[in-house]
């Protein structure tokens, strides 16, 4: 049986900062050895959205905690707002946009403990 990994306490973990916003992960294979998933809270500056970019190995599941904000999904846009929850298929390129005068907080979640990202512009 795998070792076992106390809780991370995301007040003492680090926080990626980027001009569009921040990543914090929760749980990954770094942070927990032996862990198959990744856990994390993206936050989008609004009026400000990440690259556009795609996970090769693992599909990817954004719950809105907070804030409104349009997913570009492969040839699709979504509009998302709190509550709502979106699958991202191993793959598929995707980039996120903050609307209007509060941020956007979103839980991320992947099937991979080492999530790869390819920037695509």
């Amino acid at each position: 049986m795998p070792p076992t990994v106390g809780p991370t306490r995301r007040e003492l973990l680090d926080v990626e900062t980027f001009d569009w916003g921040t990543l914090t992960w929760l749980a990954n294979g770094q942070l927990m050895p032996g862990a198959a998933q990744t856990l994390g809270i993206c936050r989008l500056n609004p009026g400000c959205g990440n690259p556009a970019h795609c996970h090769p190995n693992c599909e990817e599941l954004l719950t809105m905690l907070s804030g409104r904000g349009l997913h570009r999904l492969g040839d699709e846009t979504i509009e998302l707002g709190p509550g709502m929850t979106l699958r991202i298929p191993t793959g598929v390129p995707h980039q996120f946009t903050c609307l209007g005068p509060e941020p956007i907080e979103c839980l991320i979640a992947f099937s991979s403990g080492d999530r790869q990202t390819v920037f695509l512009d």
